[in-house]
């Protein structure tokens, strides 16, 4: 067999090529465009029964390469870090850490699995996810950005809906940017605005109008008052479309979560979402040999924790080193899950009970989640609380 590793860049990539007793068959780069990569796949296909390590499961490059037929391997940048020094003392380079990752998969291949490609309808799930996650995280700094404008110039504009970026309150800033445009309003004329915007909140326009009047003013004059009323608009003109856009998105997620057969077994557990639902499934894939023990599972969403132990030493500490998304969905879940179901809710007053605070209890019930959602999806079956040991007990007292 012939052992290649693959050190991947933003320009360039360095590859090295093994036999089986590590003996070095060819070294050679490629460039990151079309010729370079048309050139990576020739010479490649010169080697039969060859294996490719890679330090990232996902890329163009991955995907040349899964769909040129040849096995992938991927393994995690860490394990390439603490494996340097089995070779040289000190350094780094492209070159070396293509040598490292192929004699890595010389000598421990075995212990990594080969890239199994996605079906188109989890690439394009696992996408769109991740692009409304990421339009998500700059709303919320933008949300921020401007209430602390707010705080400062015009406090009630901060106060005024529960919300700072929902459409009501972007619609209302963008009508009265500042303190004195707020200050004409009055009951008949609020009550007109909140009409024309379809407010559906509980509060009416006498409500609101006595928050407005109630709250804190600033002492600003005209021209700084000009200015910020400036910056508050700059501000809602971003966060209006940003609003829009990631409404669209979650609208695509849900139609695309519809066209998934898999994705009535995760939306069968109590508190799962349509949004953590897709989460999860654009994590797990289709593959379903992806993960080989629930434990696996679990520790990739990091929640599980790490144990060192040696002598009489035993110590336990948090896992950083996870995928922080996967972590994010199942605690998402874990977390509506006790307040839907007597299992995960006793199981999470237990965990407080000797003394964990709500994220670590949280983790607890997350990784008790990890367990079953593994069992139901290897076999493809719903979650039914009926054949759920503990929680078929529970139920039944």
């Amino acid at each position: 067999m012939k052992f290649a590793g693959l050190d991947w860049a933003s320009r360039e990539h360095a590859v090295c090529v093994l036999d089986e007793r590590g003996s070095v068959l060819k070294r050679f780069t490629v460039t990151h465009d079309e010729v370079g990569l048309v050139s990576l796949r020739e010479r490649l296909a010169q080697f039969t029964d060859l294996s490719i390590a890679i330090e990232r499961p996902s890329g163009i490059v991955v995907d040349r390469l899964l769909d040129a037929g040849l096995r992938v391997v991927t393994v995690h940048p860490n394990i390439v870090k603490a494996a340097r020094s089995r070779y040289r003392t000190a350094g780094k380079s492209d070159a070396g850490d293509a040598y490292v990752l192929a004699d890595l998969l010389r000598t421990d291949g075995h212990r990594f699995a080969p890239l199994v490609p996605h079906s188109e309808e989890v690439k394009s799930l696992r996408m769109i996810v991740r692009l409304r996650k990421d339009l998500v995280r700059a709303r919320v700094g933008l949300a921020n950005q401007l209430r602390s404008l707010l705080n400062e110039v015009f406090p009630a504009g901060a106060c005024m809906f529960t919300d700072i970026d929902s459409a009501i309150a972007l619609a209302f800033l963008r009508a009265f940017p500042c303190e004195a445009a707020a200050a004409k309003l009055n009951e008949k004329r609020l009550a007109r605005f909140l009409t024309e915007h379809a407010y559906s909140g509980r509060r009416s326009a006498t409500e609101l109008l006595t928050r407005l009047r109630a709250a804190a003013r600033a002492i600003i004059s005209d021209n700084l008052s000009e200015a910020a009323a400036g910056g508050v608009l700059a501000l809602v003109a971003v966060l209006e479309p940003l609003v829009t856009q990631i409404a669209a998105l979650t609208a695509d997620i849900d139609r695309r979560l519809d066209a998934l057969p898999d994705a009535q077994i995760i939306c069968s557990f109590p508190g799962s979402g349509r949004l953590t639902a897709a989460m999860l499934l654009a994590k797990l894939g289709s593959d379903r040999h992806r993960f080989e023990t629930p434990e696996q599972f679990a520790a990739l969403a990091g929640v599980t924790p790490i144990t060192n132990a040696s002598g009489k030493h035993h110590g336990v500490s948090f896992r950083w080193a996870c995928d922080h998304e996967l972590r994010d969905a199942l605690t998402c879940l874990a977390n509506h899950s006790r307040k839907r179901s007597p299992w995960a809710a006793d199981m999470y007053e237990r965990a407080r009970a000797r003394g964990c605070d709500h994220p670590h209890a949280i983790r607890i019930l997350g990784r008790a989640w990890a367990r079953v959602i593994w069992r139901c999806w290897r076999s493809g079956a719903a979650y039914d609380p009926a054949r759920h040991g503990r929680a078929a007990k529970l139920l039944a007292a």
